[in-house]
């Protein structure tokens, strides 16, 4: 049989990991060849581009979804989990679980419609259907494009959130520094940017020279947490500040910052920048940090120059 469409894994992938046993992404995807009963030439088959396997891709954005919907976490890299939700789900189960069926699930349903063009870096990326659903017939095919490039975006901020939340304290703050570099704070210079290594400084992390001379430095913090910033950690950071008697700062978290935090920051004479996770994850695919281009498309049409006289 042919690859089943994405929706057809949903309910098959959260009874796979129905038991409570975290389960791995490739244990998952071999679960799924044997349940629907995959031939060699089936599994084989790849996407246009070449790069990955068709039954790969169709099970991942299914784990995307459920675990948008809270039926599934993840718990370490390549590896999840059901919930407690999943498991309200699978004890009255349903005939089949499709996108119509997640709705009901208030995150999902906040996740898919707060779908933005990539360029609001403020706002929380979102997952519509993917395109291997039928496009809705009224849109032109570079609205289906648009809408699979943002559907793409997405997946891959889901992903590399997660990655980014697997990744030690001591790595997460040479990614914040690179980051930064990445963006244009220090210039070419990578001794522009440096990973301080010291504790009990009121947490900064990283020191970000913007001129040769380093007369004029950003100072970094760093927080690989779950839960929310507050403002007391916000206030901590600015004290330090003062000590160094620096005036601009950043703080990048992979959670977010409380509303009390936020409203701090725009109290003080010191300039500090709050990034939360949703917002990291977008600068760090908008400027190649942990992403890298595997496939690009090229759209021509007439050149109208060309042919005028003719």
């Amino acid at each position: 049989m042919a690859v089943p469409k994405y929706q057809a894994f949903l309910l098959p992938v959260l009874q796979f990991s129905g038991g409570g046993d975290e389960r791995s992404n490739r244990d998952t995807i071999e679960a799924m060849a044997v349940r629907f009963a995959m031939s060699g030439q089936d599994r084989a088959e790849r996407l246009p581009s070449g790069r990955q396997w068709v039954l790969d891709n169709r099970v991942s954005w299914a784990q995307t979804y459920l675990k948008q919907a809270g039926l599934i976490e993840p718990t370490r890299r390549a590896h999840f989990r059901i919930t407690d939700a999943g498991k309200a789900v699978l004890a009255k189960p349903p005939a089949h679980i499709d996108v119509a069926f997640l709705n009901q699930f208030p995150a999902f349903a906040a996740f898919k419609s707060k779908s933005t063009p990539t360029s609001d870096l403020a706002s929380t990326p979102t997952v519509p259907s993917p395109m291997e659903v039928a496009p809705v017939a009224t849109q032109t095919p570079e609205e289906v494009m648009a809408d699979a490039s943002r559907d793409l975006r997405a997946h891959l901020a889901t992903e590399l959130l997660e990655h980014v939340m697997q990744c030690s304290p001591a790595f997460f703050e040479r990614l914040v520094v690179d980051l930064l570099r990445a963006m244009g704070y220090g210039g070419a210079s990578t001794a522009s940017g440096r990973v301080t290594g010291k504790s009990g400084d009121g947490g900064i992390d990283g020191i970000i020279t913007e001129d040769k001379l380093g007369l004029d430095a950003v100072y970094l913090q760093a927080k690989r947490w779950s839960g929310n910033v507050g403002r007391p950690t916000v206030q901590e950071f600015a004290g330090a500040m003062q000590g160094h008697k620096a005036d601009k700062g950043v703080i990048i978290t992979t959670s977010e910052f409380t509303a009390d935090a936020r409203d701090y920051v725009r109290t003080i004479s010191t300039r500090i920048v709050l990034i939360g996770g949703r917002q990291l994850v977008n600068f760090m695919i908008d400027h190649d940090v942990g992403v890298r281009i595997v496939e690009t498309h090229v759209v021509r049409r007439i050149d109208g120059d060309y042919f005028e006289g003719s």
